[in-house]
């Protein structure tokens, strides 16, 4: 469908060169040679040239870097730029030749190249070491917070429940029976069975949750406003080469590890998961500035950034592969092989130190071990591709409910207050989910009991069946759900709803919190309850044809843990749109090897089904909620524009230009002050527009800066060249030469290319702008805004039945 609007002012770019008179093709070829040609000794020019070694003369020192260390900062990047890659990633390529020419000159030299060879191995060491080191400390100082809230442990207050009840033979019982640990109201002589006791511990746990998060958005407030939600929209935004200064520093790393603790210890509907992988990109961001290879170049950091996503996932989860699967399909922009098999390591470094700590106590090093006995029939299938409907709609359901408050809040006085709201809604959080004993748990706690088999030890309401234990070791009986099971079924549904509600409200307020936990907790509630279903109908129905061959025995041929693993992946899945990843995150977050072709049509049902009520997953939409600049290089754009419809200046606007050696320097800065352009073109002369180059507006000021700060003898008089060649003496000031900044190869298309192939070039070439031209004839730029907001108003324009 052709964007007529846009298209009704295609010819006044024409129009507007008809007046300009014709410059001879041959004589701005000359002309381009003459700027090309060796400086002139004859003429005093201020150069910006570096005295180099003759054999770097073919290195153009933007690209090598040896102008930095005379104009501090060229060829970096403000706040909230787009990064160059090719610019970037170009620069790194000539430092590598150089390095690898110059290793056999000397001792040094080879040890300067076996450093730089080996510096991407030893960074991503590093990061796998702290991050392993940071999860396990987080993990633990999560699950001292969160039991807190019940008691403490009388012989050594930093012990948790469990740890305090090791020496209890009391332990293998069940997790509340155990003499060690003194509850809140055993502290003031009442029993926890009372009615006075359970009104001290009610109060306990709101106050408790009220510090903990309350502290929690204080510290986010007060200290790095960054570190607040789960940061994936953010990360995915940065790595596709935006730049955020601040929110991968040092404070927002710590800040971000003790408020995680302290939000996911309130009882909030939150998880560490997602958090984590900020945390790891923070660390990974801190410890490239060690190495200069990837500190001082944007591109080549986004490789680490990578790779330490992958081990974020791999230290939260336990699931170093999918951690690697994660960064590839959900976060990572520009994802070579290299960084595929650096993040593979990165990830297993960071796994083995977890599992070397062992914070989850089950000698597992995943999250979740079960260990279930039974195999899947092939008939329940379909109940699996059921799950991963529901689990689709309730994605769907919870990304455009939570997408509506977070606009509400922004354009409310809600979000003037996000310390009020953040202590409002866990007020409410925790009194209304004390009563319920399955909301009352922390999450994790919740999805393990609703993964895992009943037995002998189960004493949970979920396990009540009406089943006589002959032989421990023996197969578990088909039987009867009993009154317990139905009781547990009504509060896992009133946990289901106040669970999609609370979360809702939760994620985008003012503290750490992620929403894989959430997601997993509310899939793993109504997988169980799906579960019981079918396994009640295989009891009662024994002789249906399903069930014929593998319920005959007696034995419980349904589990119900599978089926709360399975839906777990189902909402997972249908609020971020994850697949492969997904898939290898579940099964190496429980161990159920055998369950993958459960998983994966549970997975695939609920993406087409998320799918069919829109495309955007919940990272994608708050993407496009706070405006970041991402060009998704997965998303495929139809559209019959070319390059004249989008590119600026629009009508017979003017198009500012700099000349290669006609503009004085007070007119420069003029355009530097008059105008907000991040790039200029820079053209031959007014008359004749013939492309020379393109100059960045950053690279442009440090380099007019460093003149007048070293060089006495200039004026605002003095002549701005680019060509490196001045063709007489037109005044006395001598003229500022700026050839070493002009980028001789910007990328340029013709006013006819297809937008289609414009915007691939923006997402596989990671380009910040490109240069139109008509017949070698500078006609305007398209930057990334330009891109954004094409596509932004041809999706409008487009009707859609999803839309």
């Amino acid at each position: 469908m052709e964007n007529t609007p846009l298209k009704t002012n295609r010819m006044p770019y024409f129009n507007r060169y008809q007046a300009m008179g014709r410059q001879d093709l041959e004589e701005s070829q000359r002309l381009r040679r003459d700027s090309d040609s060796s400086d002139n000794p004859e003429h005093d020019c201020i150069s910006l040239d570096i005295q180099r070694h003759p054999e770097e003369n073919n290195m153009p020192s933007p690209v090598v870097g040896e102008s930095e260390d005379v104009i501090p900062g060229l060829g970096q990047y403000d706040d909230f730029q787009t990064i160059d890659w090719q610019r970037d990633l170009a620069r790194d390529r000539m430092r590598h030749r150089y390095i690898v020419k110059h290793k056999k000159d000397s001792v040094w030299d080879f040890i300067k190249a076996a450093h730089d060879a080996w510096s991407g191995w030893m960074c991503l060491f590093l990061v796998g070491l702290a991050a392993g080191t940071v999860a396990s400390i987080v993990d633990i100082g999560t699950t001292w917070m969160t039991d807190l809230k019940y008691g403490f442990c009388p012989e050594a207050f930093w012990l948790d429940r469990e740890q305090c009840c090791w020496s209890s033979n009391q332990t293998a019982f069940g997790y509340d029976n155990c003499s060690q640990w003194l509850t809140w109201p055993k502290l003031v002589g009442l029993s926890d069975e009372s009615a006075g006791g359970y009104i001290i511990a009610y109060i306990s746990y709101v106050l408790w949750a009220l510090s903990f998060a309350g502290l929690a958005a204080v510290l986010v407030r007060m200290f790095a406003p960054y570190a607040s939600g789960g940061a994936i929209p953010e990360i995915k935004t940065i790595l596709s080469g935006f730049i955020i200064r601040g929110f991968l520093g040092k404070w927002t790393l710590l800040i971000k590890s003790i408020g995680i603790m302290l939000s996911v210890a309130a009882g909030l509907s939150v998880g560490k998961e997602g958090p984590m992988v900020h945390i790891t990109i923070c660390i990974g961001n801190i410890l490239s500035y060690l190495f200069p290879k990837y500190g001082r170049n944007e591109a080549k950091k986004r490789e680490i950034l990578s790779a330490a996503a992958a081990s974020g996932v791999s230290v939260a989860f336990g699931a170093p592969i999918g951690g690697v699967l994660f960064s590839l399909e959900e976060v990572s922009y520009y994802f070579p092989m290299k960084t595929l098999w650096r993040s593979f390591f990165c990830a297993l470094i960071a796994a083995f130190v977890v599992r070397s700590i062992d914070p989850y106590g089950n000698e597992h090093s995943v999250l979740f071990y079960v260990e279930y006995s039974k195999p899947w029939i092939f008939f329940e299938l379909l109940p699996f591709i059921l799950l991963g409907a529901i689990g689709g709609l309730i994605g769907t359901l919870f990304i455009r409910a939570n997408i509506w408050w977070s606009r509400y809040r922004k354009q409310s006085r809600i979000g003037q207050y996000p310390v009020t709201e953040v202590i409002v809604l866990t007020l409410i959080n925790a009194v209304i989910s004390y009563p319920n004993p399955y909301t009352r748990m922390s999450s994790t706690r919740l999805i393990y009991l609703l993964f895992s088999q009943c037995g002998v030890a189960n004493n949970d309401y979920l396990c009540d069946y009406n089943r006589n234990y002959t032989n421990v070791n023996g197969a578990i009986e088909s039987a009867a759900a009993g009154t317990g099971v139905y009781t547990a079924l009504a509060l896992l549904f009133l946990a289901l709803v106040f669970k999609i509600v609370m979360t809702i409200f939760t994620i985008g307020i003012k503290v750490p919190a992620g929403l894989y936990i959430p997601s997993l907790c509310m899939g793993a509630i109504v997988g169980r309850i799906v579960g019981i279903a079918m396994e009640q109908w295989a009891y009662h129905y024994p002789q249906f044809w399903a069930f014929r061959g593998e319920c005959s025995t007696g034995d419980d041929c349904i589990t119900p843990g599978l089926y709360a693993m399975v839906g777990a992946a189902a909402v997972l899945g249908g609020v971020t749109r994850m697949t492969v990843a997904l898939v290898v995150i579940m099964f190496e977050l429980t161990g159920g090897v055998r369950y993958i072709v459960p998983l994966m049509a549970a997975a695939m049902a609920s993406k087409w089904v998320g799918d069919a009520f829109g495309k955007d997953g919940i990272y994608d939409a708050h993407i496009a909620l706070n405006g970041y600049p991402f060009l998704d290089n997965k998303e495929e754009f139809d559209c019959t524009t070319i390059a004249a419809d989008v590119m600026q200046p629009r009508g017979n606007a003017p198009l500012t230009v700099l000349t290669q050696d006609s503009m004085t320097l007070s007119e420069v800065e003029s355009i530097l002050e008059n105008s907000k352009h991040n790039a200029f073109p820079v053209v031959i002369s007014r008359e004749s527009h013939f492309l020379v180059g393109c100059v960045l507006r950053r690279d442009l000021m440090l380099a007019i800066g460093s003149v007048r700060r070293k060089q006495d003898d200039i004026s605002d008089d003095s002549l701005v060249i680019f060509n490196g060649f001045v063709q007489g003496n037109p005044s006395a000031s001598s003229p500022v030469k700026l050839r070493r900044i002009l980028d001789l190869a910007p990328i340029t298309v013709t006013d006819h290319t297809p937008m289609e192939t414009v915007i691939d070039m923006f997402r596989k070439l990671g380009l910040r702008h490109v240069l139109v031209t008509h017949n070698g004839r500078l006609l305007g730029i398209i930057t990334k805004k330009d891109v954004m907001l094409h596509m932004s108003h041809h999706q409008r324009t487009i009707p859609s039945v999803f839309h």
